[in-house]
């Protein structure tokens, strides 16, 4: 089934794309730098495809001082705002998005801007190795998880986030990062073929870079954000009339 199709209006004259910011309260320095960047910069529109937050355990949650933080931060943009769910934060629902202004998209969905036709992704739904990850998640975008793990009280519910995140991160120590799970080619191609796209772009893997996929395709890979450890990185990728570049926030050299 073909994805849902995005226009860009005309008056547009530059995008900015950025993911896996996994913002949470003890990265003050990460969240001040999507702070400035929000401000600072010329796109006249903003796609954030995933793990903005580090964990989203429902909308009642915006209440919260980190949270609400985010929140009026978010609102205060006055540009366009679109989001797509990434594997931490699925849950972040309708009453937020109206809070924060931010309009919803459905993974993957296509975007035409510039005479360019991206398919964008989180890019999770694709790393089709991870078989493990692929039944976990599922089990918890099904609706019957969601609405069970919401009908927890708070607390409870950041329990068992904290226990999920805790149990991802010791896994991921004990595997270098080159062994991580990665987009399927195959896959990629696919869905490229599928919805007459020439770019997919995506975040989740954390390896920025460029893949050319074979028959003028391609596949741009966003980075995660870290501001507060060393080394810092963040980019962010922008399009718009002269095409695709990734632009170095932090740590990260030139354009790709």
């Amino acid at each position: 089934m073909k994805s849902e199709e995005l226009k860009a209006p005309p008056s547009w004259r530059a995008i900015d794309f950025l993911s896996d910011l996994h913002l949470a309260p003890e990265l003050p320095a990460t969240l001040d730098a999507l702070r400035r960047h929000l401000r600072q910069s010329p796109a006249d529109a903003f796609f954030l495809l995933g793990d903005i937050f580090e964990v989203w355990i429902g909308d009642d949650a915006r209440f919260d001082a980190f949270e609400a933080e985010c929140l009026a931060l978010l609102k205060s943009v006055g540009k366009p705002l679109f989001f797509m769910a990434g594997n931490r934060d699925f849950l972040l629902g309708p009453a937020m998005a109206r809070d924060a202004g931010l309009t919803l998209l459905p993974d993957p969905c296509v975007l035409e801007a510039f005479g360019h036709r991206l398919l964008l992704s989180h890019g999770d739904a694709l790393c089709l190795a991870d078989t493990g990850y692929q039944r976990f998640r599922t089990q918890v975008r099904g609706a019957a998880w969601q609405q069970d793990f919401l009908a927890k009280p708070l607390a409870e519910r950041r329990a068992i986030a904290r226990g999920l995140r805790d149990a991802s991160r010791a896994a991921q120590r004990d595997m270098a990062r080159e062994d991580w799970a990665d987009v399927d080619p195959d896959a990629a191609r696919e869905a490229l073929q599928r919805d007459r796209c020439q770019v997919l772009l995506h975040g989740h893997t954390h390896r920025p870079a460029v893949h050319e996929l074979g028959n003028a395709l391609q596949r741009w890979v966003l980075s995660d954000w870290e501001l507060d450890h060393a080394p810092a990185r963040a980019d962010v990728i922008r399009l718009d009339a002269a095409g695709l570049r990734r632009i170095a926030l932090a740590g990260q050299g030139g354009n790709s």
